[in-house]
């Protein structure tokens, strides 16, 4: 185990006027007391916009000034040789699942950092491009039933899909699953390795929120907003995969009844704030990552309206904005590639008290927001000096932060105060 030190970041946080899309707020309108000045200054180095002629639907939806962290930390290494590990998740005793999306294995780590062999009796998955094994979560009553549950790529005939198992964790030398159920199928079936989206996210009354991408592909992409496709939405499910009764579209004729809302993209980073809020934050395409809080039955506009353009730089949207849709709380251009995301509630960090944490891939980065009042207020790229694709980010009962990087030598980082 390695621990490499992390340089003491200071700075003075200089008074502003927070900003938002309403008449302007003082410090406790906010939330804050005047003796917790709002961020002002420079956003964070980013080059230009992709889509310069876009402007935000308001102030500090994008670029808000950058911020540095004061408290000195520490980056641990506790474990490497994973193969593009995708989540992380906790069990009860502070050992972590971890998840290897090409190969399709399930790994209990040590908070010492020794890997036990694979967990047999998972399902093949399809591996290819985005797909594999993707997240893993253990279920809220885990005590009493051993139930983890987790996403992946199933392959079927005539294409694949995302699928949400759940089964028994039986561990020993060898551990294994037992009675492996599937208990939700992202539907139409559809030939993609891209965009299904996959994370898993338990609300504190036992529901379960999937995140689901649009499949990439054109076929796909045009059924973002329309809900007889699970394609770019996010659904909600009972634990055996049942239908909540007031889910929002179960009285809509045709409608997908898990549906929870639409017109999403591409959702790999999701997790719940101090009030139990469901926040995400999706993909992009060339410009045009989000942060948004998804609430029932509401349309996230994917792929009318967005703050991006295609890959090839060709026109995607008329307008960033329109009727009937909702606005991103916050968004990047340049994009982060999100992936991975908590909203820090611990104890070792006060500073970073409610922030949000998202992994970044193509920005190589551990992306921190300052929150006041559901707003984004200052922005700040951690441990950009890796070099390293961060694909999962989540808080650890210890309050630490704990990472994984993504690559074929892919590592379990654990971050805490020096």
């Amino acid at each position: 185990m390695r621990t490499s030190s992390m340089p003491l970041i200071v700075a003075a946080l200089l008074s502003a006027c927070s900003q938002s899309s309403g008449p302007t707020q003082t410090p406790e309108d906010a939330g804050v007391t005047p003796e917790e000045p709002l961020p002002s200054g420079p956003p964070v180095p980013t080059g230009p916009p992709n889509v310069p002629e876009f402007q935000p639907a308001f102030p500090g939806q994008t670029r808000v000034p950058a911020i540095q962290t004061k408290t000195a930390f520490q980056v641990t290494e506790l474990a490497s040789g994973f193969r593009n590990p995708w989540a992380i998740a906790f069990l009860p005793d502070q050992r972590m699942l971890v998840t290897e999306k090409p190969t399709g294995s399930l790994y209990i780590v040590t908070p010492q950092g020794a890997k036990s062999p694979a967990v047999a009796g998972l399902p093949r998955v399809d591996g290819r491009g985005q797909g594999g094994l993707l997240d893993v979560e253990v279920g809220p009553d885990y005590a009493q039933s051993q139930l983890i549950y987790w996403t992946y790529y199933e392959p079927r005939q005539g294409g694949n899909g995302l699928a949400v198992a759940r089964a028994k964790l039986v561990e020993g030398a060898q551990p294994r699953v037992e009675n492996v159920q599937v208990i939700f199928r992202m539907m139409p079936t559809l030939e993609s390795t891209l965009h299904a989206g996959g994370r898993l996210v338990f609300a504190p009354d036992g529901k379960l929120f999937v995140t689901l991408g649009e499949r990439s592909v054109l076929e796909g992409r045009v059924q973002a907003r329309d809900v007889k496709s699970h394609f770019g939405k996010v659904v909600r499910i009972h634990p055996d995969g049942s239908v909540p009764q007031d889910n929002p579209f179960v009285n809509t004729a045709g409608a997908r009844p898990e549906i929870w809302s639409v017109g999403h993209r591409n959702i790999l980073s999701a997790a719940l704030d101090g009030q139990q809020r469901l926040w995400t934050v999706e993909m992009g395409p060339r410009g045009g990552d989000e942060l948004n809080r998804p609430e029932a039955g509401k349309d996230y506009g994917w792929p009318t309206i967005g703050y991006g353009e295609e890959y090839s730089g060709a026109p995607l949207h008329d307008s960033p904005q329109g009727p009937g849709m909702e606005q991103p709380v916050y968004y990047w251009d340049p994009v982060i590639s999100p992936s991975g995301m908590t909203i820090y509630t611990g104890e070792l960090f006060p500073e970073w008290r409610n922030d949000i944490f998202i992994g970044g891939l193509s920005s190589q980065a551990l992306v921190r927001l300052m929150m006041r009042n559901d707003r984004v207020v200052g922005e700040e790229r951690l441990l950009a000096e890796l070099g390293a694709r961060i694909r999962e980010v989540v808080q650890g009962p210890d309050g630490a932060l704990y990472l994984l990087t993504d690559a074929t030598n892919g590592k379990l980082l654990k971050l805490t105060p020096r």
